[in-house]
């Protein structure tokens, strides 16, 4: 772990000791590690990239005050893996078929399904998933936007159950004893996204209007006690709620597509379904706080953990070690070394193709910005968390799904 207090109010704790930072994350740690609510220090895990205000990878805890910006616009997005009853030698040589039945009852980022913004969702809201929506969370949209119409002005029943775009995922993978596992990655949809957005605006609008200067807006905050405050948590609670049953019902999606190539196919074990962006009520080091986790895992003694590579790289179910100075964290994938820009001008097809061999996947340019080399390599990220999680099982996936 490296230690940083360098002209910061609060010190900035790091597991990146074999994963390089670019100046651009470090600046934005400083940032925060100077705010005045800040509990202990700031903890840093080896993903860390630069994000909006934060930076991704990092657990922010805090006391008084909550800032929209340390969990972001992707609110509630996390990870499932399930393991199954299938070895390598149950599958066909070729899972070009596999994949497509996958794409077609998981819509994704492709999906278009016959109406204007329905890119990923469903056209035809399937019954089961209207009732869901109808029984979980409508009464509880409607009252949040009674409230807040700006913060869900979304057609949430059309995306339950869906899997949306950029880094998120299906996968199919084989672990190194042999079995099937099935992993998936994604969150709250466009509900989460626009709670986040509106939300990090009102808090921008608080500063301006008890004229509090900070180094970068997008750190703007909301403080405990206020209508805000409250309002904030209660939204972000319920995309989180919404996520976790969004990948719940992917993934049984995902297990009717397998069975019609493996009928025989059961689960023998559902590792995890976990969130790594959001807000939690915790307490560390003797007092209750509020955890943001922006792109990291909560990794106490008891928890099981899903930390992925990029689409061509291992992959890795987990236990915590309930490391306190990390805040019982770790990282919730490899992080980006190149943005999605510059990797869509420096990475090739013929880049994409060669790291993703062996993948059944697309091999176009759209997805080039998700290629492995725009990511840090996932052993030296594993490397240096080795006193925050113990691995459990090494996947690597065979078919890849991405939005």
């Amino acid at each position: 772990m490296k230690y940083v207090h360098e002209d910061t109010k609060f010190p900035i704790k790091m597991w990146t000791d074999h994963v390089p930072v670019e100046d651009g994350a470090m600046q934005q740690l400083r940032n925060i590690a100077n705010m005045p609510f800040i509990h202990k220090h700031v903890a840093v895990m080896p993903d860390v990239h630069f994000g909006m205000g934060a930076t991704i990878g990092s657990v922010i805890a805090t006391s008084g005050a909550v800032i929209p910006a340390a969990v972001g616009v992707d609110i509630g997005c996390g990870m499932m893996a399930v393991k199954t009853n299938l070895t390598s030698h149950d599958l066909p040589e070729n899972l070009h078929t596999v994949r497509c039945d996958i794409e077609a009852a998981v819509p994704h980022g492709r999906t278009n399904n016959g109406g204007k913004g329905d890119r990923g969702a469903w056209h035809d809201v399937p019954d089961h998933m209207g009732s869901k929506w109808k029984e979980l969370f409508a009464d509880r949209y409607a009252a949040i936007t009674a409230k807040h119409p700006k913060a869900m002005a979304y057609n949430t029943a059309n995306h339950l159950g869906t899997l949306g775009g950029g880094n998120h995922f299906v996968e199919v993978c084989l672990d190194t004893e042999d079995n099937v596992w099935i992993m998936l990655h994604s969150g709250s949809r466009g509900m989460g996204n626009k709670i986040g957005m509106y939300f990090i605006e009102k808090a921008k609008e608080e500063m301006e209007k008890y004229f509090i200067s900070l180094p970068d807006k997008d750190l703007s905050y909301l403080v405990e006690g206020s209508a805000l405050y409250k309002d904030y948590l209660e939204s972000v609670e319920f995309a989180q709620e919404y996520a976790f049953l969004n990948r719940a019902l992917m993934m049984e999606s995902t297990i009717a597509a397998l069975r019609k190539t493996f009928p025989h196919m059961e689960v023998t074990e559902t590792a995890v379904n976990c969130h790594h962006n959001y807000v939690a009520r915790e307490n560390h080091q003797g007092k209750n706080v509020i955890i943001t986790r922006k792109g990291a895992v909560r990794a106490r003694e008891t928890d099981l953990g899903i930390i992925p590579g990029s689409m061509g790289a291992k992959s890795f179910i987990v236990r915590g070690k309930g490391n306190s100075e990390s805040f019982c964290s770790c990282s919730h994938g490899a992080g980006r070394v190149m943005s999605r820009t510059a990797a869509k001008k420096e990475l090739t097809i013929e880049d994409h193709m060669r790291d993703t061999a062996g993948v059944e996947c697309r091999k176009d340019a759209d997805v080039i910005e998700e290629s492995p080399k725009a990511y840090k390599n996932i052993d030296d990220v594993m490397r240096s968390q080795e006193d925050l999680v113990e691995i459990v099982a090494t996947l690597k996936q065979i078919i890849c799904v991405k939005g």
